[in-house]
């Protein structure tokens, strides 16, 4: 089935937060924001601003009613600052005009004084000064000490990720108006409506009753607005609780990007054991999370490093931990993978080391260590419907991997001044949020009694295609036509208590939640047909639009069903719920059975390198991913390969820069580059390996969201092995992303 949003996408005609229709006498807000990382504030005076031509109010932290803290998990970020700032770009005044150019020239009246106090931007150095965010935690399996020590061969060394910019083609926003009785309606651009509507809540000392969130899609959002949306959101509602008129807030990029939180910055020690046999016998980790500023959603994200620390390698002996660090710079956030990607670029580079100096091939170390049937994780849940191997094989067989590596041989021999690389990038990804809690979703369903239906969930469409899947399912359970169905925009009166569409777990979730109350109105509308045709409801089925009864057609049609029930005064409605059974995790102990499935998958990465200018291209990323049995192969191709390319970005060009007073460096389009046409695989082929799907997946068709950016990490390697085919004693450390700058540096090292 065709994306039921491809059509308005590309007319137009899609709906975003900006294109919502402007209500007379909306106001529009803008930020004004610290201009040093950490600091005590001296003096902040607007009193030059206030009177400024259009401005109508300018708030500060006195101004909030109820509870000052926008942080979900750990309530430690303000909205307003107040007498100390602790990143550059946090806000300390909200100013409201009647236009935003006049909002934005208000914003230039501002006086401040800040006396400036240390500013730390790197993770080590805040652990060194015990500036955490949480609890540091460990993942413990077998005796590790020991087993290093049994050892034939043992590598120590150190790898490091940065940051990515989210980019998202829509920037956060809100749009929030009064309704009757001090309650507010807010259009939000967010991944996560019930933090919104909590965090605007308890900000004006309301019930999360009192407030409305309705989201209709989001232009990318990719974890950026999984809880940072939440912030804007808050300016809209403080504005509109005081001055009960409509108050629109939508930052343009350079604020956007100044201001929000990106993925987490990692820094590694690592240490791998093997045996004689080249066997991974033992490894150990330990990870400084650059948390930024304030936790957000840090503590989990290093959470879910722990979970995929070993990626798809059975290790018998593993001893992770993390440490998530406060640093002065904005608190970095959910970011597609959720720190999964950087634990597993840590292993891999922890592998790659041990190869390099044993004079083994990476990927026959790799292909040695893959986990099978039965493994037991660290933490302690054991692995199930293990396909790592065998999408390992597939692509090895399909994609030549033996004939590759001759004719990358032959090419490096013959071009003195281009060298190719070659690397292969296994994965195995969690399905399920990591906090338990979570894992449950809600749906509403209506059958008009014209026989056209209403679906309303918690899922928030942000590109991904799951209104299309939505409306799938519910097309599916019903037997009815696809044309019947309209998927309603998520709104927290019709779902409440949404769990953010985040952790790939979206469409199982939500779809499951379909199911049921499909199911529970399908059962209503058997019996009805049952008694219309004078048979028992179990021979009842529906399909085409048409009732059967022990495979022959009754006659009867879904709109006469309908108005049969109707009729009758049957429930029409029904309200689904759905939450992944056998899950859970005791975070006292770090064990549990915290995932529904793993997804697995194998990719292999070809590039070449030009070794006068350090430039680079990607001729090919040919993949074998295990989809399941996908119930939407085209939009599960899409996301693959957005997903790929998103973390060929990460890997390879995505910088992101501040400067040693916490400053962002790589603040526009202009200094910050990610993927373009030109910077995409020459050749980028996803082959569906063939399974049944599994269980827990909704259809069977399992989730895609985020573990196909792991693939991107494939380039790091590939480029380095290009760099060593030309200097093979350049330095090239595992400090990701490998731009052309490091690859040039690398080259003549």
């Amino acid at each position: 089935m065709t994306n039921i949003d491809a059509q308005g996408h590309v007319t137009g005609r899609s709906l975003y937060l900006d294109d919502l229709p402007v209500l007379e006498g909306t106001l529009f807000a803008k930020i004004f924001d610290s201009p040093v990382a950490h600091g005590i504030v001296r003096r902040l005076d607007w009193s030059r601003a206030a009177e400024a031509p259009g401005v109508v109010r300018i708030f500060s932290a006195k101004d909030i009613p109820g509870e000052n803290n926008i942080g979900g998990i750990i309530h430690d970020e303000p909205l307003l600052a107040e007498e100390k700032v602790i990143f550059r770009g946090q806000p300390l005044l909200l100013v409201v005009a009647e236009t935003e150019e006049a909002a934005e020239a208000a914003l230039h009246l501002i006086d401040v004084e800040i006396d400036p106090l240390p500013v730390i931007t790197d993770p080590k150095e805040a652990f060194k000064q015990g500036q955490l965010l949480c609890s540091s935690r460990q993942f413990k399996k077998g005796d590790v000490e020991n087993a290093f020590a049994g050892c034939a061969h043992v590598f120590e060394g150190e790898a490091e990720t940065g940051g990515q910019e989210h980019l998202y083609l829509e920037t956060h926003g809100a749009y929030a108006y009064p309704l009757e009785n001090q309650n507010i309606r807010v259009y939000s651009s967010t991944q996560g409506l019930r933090h919104v509507q909590e965090t605007v809540a308890h900000l004006l000392g309301l019930g999360m009753h009192a407030v409305e969130v309705d989201v209709t899609r989001l232009g990318g959002g990719f974890g950026g607005k999984e809880d940072q949306a939440a912030m804007w959101a808050s300016m809209c509602g403080l504005a509109v609780h005081h001055l009960r008129k409509p108050v629109k807030c939508v930052p343009h990029r350079m604020e956007d990007m100044r201001m929000s939180g990106k993925r987490n910055p990692y820094k590694c020690d690592y240490r791998i054991g093997l045996d004689a046999d080249y066997k991974i016998v033992a490894y150990e980790a330990t990870y400084y999370q650059n948390g930024g500023a304030a936790a957000d959603l840090s503590p989990a994200i290093q959470e879910r490093t722990l979970f995929h620390g070993t990626n798809t390698y059975g290790i018998e002996h593993v001893h992770l931990t993390t440490h998530s660090c406060r640093t002065n710079l904005p608190p970095n956030t959910a970011f597609r993978g959720f720190g999964g990607p950087q634990g597993m670029f840590m292993i891999e580079s922890a592998i790659d080391q041990a190869a390099k100096a044993l004079g083994l091939e990476t990927a026959d170390l790799q292909r040695r260590n893959l986990m099978q049937e039965g493994y037991e994780f660290s933490y302690g849940q054991i692995a199930q419907g293990v396909a790592a191997a065998e999408c390992w094989d597939e692509a090895a067989q399909r994609f030549d991997l033996e004939d590759r590596r001759i004719q990358v041989d032959a090419f490096n021999a013959a071009h003195p001044w281009k060298k190719k690389g070659l690397s292969l990038m296994p994965i195995c990804f969690g399905i399920s949020f990591t906090n338990t809690m979570m894992n449950q979703a809600r749906s509403l369903v209506h059958i008009y009694w014209d026989g056209s239906v209403s679906v309303s969930t918690g899922a928030v469409e942000m590109g991904q295609g799951i209104n299309t899947k939505m409306l799938q399912v519910a097309a599916e359970c019903f037997g009815i036509r696809h044309g019947r169905i309209r998927v309603e925009s998520t709104n927290t009166t019709r779902v409440a208590n949404t769990s953010p569409s985040a952790a790939s777990a979206t469409a199982d979730l939500n779809g499951r939640a379909v199911e049921d109350a499909c199911r529970q109105l399908t059962d209503r509308l058997k019996e009805v047909a049952a008694a219309l045709a004078n048979v028992d409801a179990a021979s009842i089925s529906i399909r085409e639009e048409q009732v059967y009864t022990n495979g022959l057609d009754t006659g009867i049609n879904w709109n006469a069903l309908i108005a049969a029930a109707f009729q009758r005064r049957v429930n029409l409605s029904a309200k689904g719920h759905y939450s992944t059974p056998d899950i859970h995790f005791d975070k006292t102990k770090e064990k549990g059975h915290p995932f529904a499935y793993h997804v697995y998958g194998t990719a292999l990465t070809e590039v070449i390198v030009d070794c006068l200018r350090g430039t680079y291209e990607l001729d090919a990323v040919e993949v074998v991913h295990d989809f399941g049995s996908s119930i939407n192969t085209l939009i599960d191709l899409g996301q693959c390969e957005g997903g790929i390319v998103q973390g060929i970005g990460w890997m390879t060009m995505e910088e992101v820069v501040y400067n040693e007073q916490g400053k962002l460096l790589s603040n526009a389009l202009s200094t910050y580059k990610i993927p373009d046409i030109y910077s995409v695989p020459k050749v980028l082929d996803i082959h569906f390996l063939q399974t049944v799907g599994h269980p827990m997946a909704i259809k069977g068709s399992k989730a895609v969201g985020e573990p196909p950016l792991m693939y991107g990490i494939g380039a790091f390697f590939a480029l380095r092995n290009a760099v060593l085919a030309f200097n093979p004693n350049a330095q090239v450390p595992y400090v990701s992303p490998i731009t052309p700058e490091r690859v040039l540096m690398g080259l003549y090292s």
